[in-house]
């Protein structure tokens, strides 16, 4: 009995969006506050980028990080955490999958950025998850909702623009109204976003989804200051010639969960993905040598993330 909604401690866990914002309507004046918010490209100076099954947090003190952000949500929910007093921000990206344990770390991380700061709420806000035919969308919702209701906090659900409040028709078709967020680490101020740069290392973190891993991996070190990623390993891609060989249509139609309303990189993205496998079936060797992370630190000169050679 931890989640509270609209002020009002929960003792059930609301079993979709429509009993949400049927027993909480003010959950659609929130939506609408981010819609009214003009959407921003963010640039990669300063940027933390959180891709899928991904979480990383920050606090306003850090010098490394202005803008922490995820884009190209459509079943997915992007989460926000964040604890009032100190304005400590946690952020993922769901697809359903490792959802339990990573909504305790991100509960960790903000309270562990929060020592010493003034008292305040840790507060919830979800983004995505727009009404897909299939319901995957409800499904990330529920799981979401469930963890943190199972948590043993307190924590308040300041924003949810998911379902049909993220959902607009495109011709006879439902589409995301809004696929990304941005918050700004130094004010809290949450935002509308796309990310032409979704770095570093793109195609070596969507290569650990796409060969199935199921769990939430923190790209962030804040104590460092440095993006981590890994170490972490797969068995080789059968086939990778043969889904190369195939159209952008065909990758989208067997590869995504919402093939109609997909943004245009995601076949190309794909493509670079698999490419990425093929020319690194044990990453373990070709890419964490000695099982070592791959650290980057943000290049005062540029501003962007830059590997830490060995």
């Amino acid at each position: 009995m931890v989640l509270v909604l609209n002020g009002v401690l929960q003792d059930d866990c609301p079993m979709d969006t429509n009993s949400l914002f049927l027993q909480h309507p003010v959950y659609r004046d929130y939506a609408q506050q981010l819609h009214s918010i003009q959407a921003k490209s963010v640039g990669p100076v300063g940027l933390l980028y959180v891709g899928q099954r991904e979480l990383a947090a920050s606090a306003p003190h850090d010098k490394n990080v202005n803008i922490i952000g995820a884009d190209d949500a459509t079943t997915c929910i992007i989460v926000v955490v964040r604890h009032s007093g100190s304005g400590a921000v946690a952020l993922a990206h769901f697809d359903g999958s490792g959802v339990d344990e990573a909504v305790c770390t991100m509960v960790s991380r903000v309270q562990e950025l929060a020592l010493g700061y003034p008292e305040g709420r840790i507060e919830l806000q979800l983004i995505g998850g727009y009404r897909d035919s299939k319901g995957y969308g409800e499904d990330v919702f529920y799981s979401i909702m469930q963890s943190f209701h199972n948590h043993h906090l307190e924590i308040d659900l300041t924003q949810a623009c998911v379902g049909e409040l993220n959902t607009m028709l495109r011709g006879e078709i439902n589409c995301p109204i809004i696929y990304g967020v941005g918050v700004n680490i130094k004010t809290g101020e949450i935002f509308p976003a796309s990310f032409p740069d979704r770095g570093p290392d793109r195609e070596l973190r969507d290569a650990r989804i796409f060969m199935g891993a199921q769990s939430v991996l923190d790209v962030y070190d804040s104590t460092l200051g440095m993006l981590r990623i890994g170490p972490f390993n797969y068995d080789p891609l059968r086939g990778a010639d043969l889904w190369l060989s195939q159209t952008d249509e065909f990758l989208l139609q067997h590869l995504s969960s919402s093939p109609d309303v997909e943004p245009p990189h995601f076949a190309p993205q794909t493509r670079a993905t698999i490419k990425f496998i093929q020319e690194n079936q044990f990453p373990a060797v070709t890419v964490f040598r000695d099982n070592r992370p791959r650290y980057f630190r943000r290049d005062d000169a540029t501003g962007c993330w830059a590997l830490i050679q060995e």
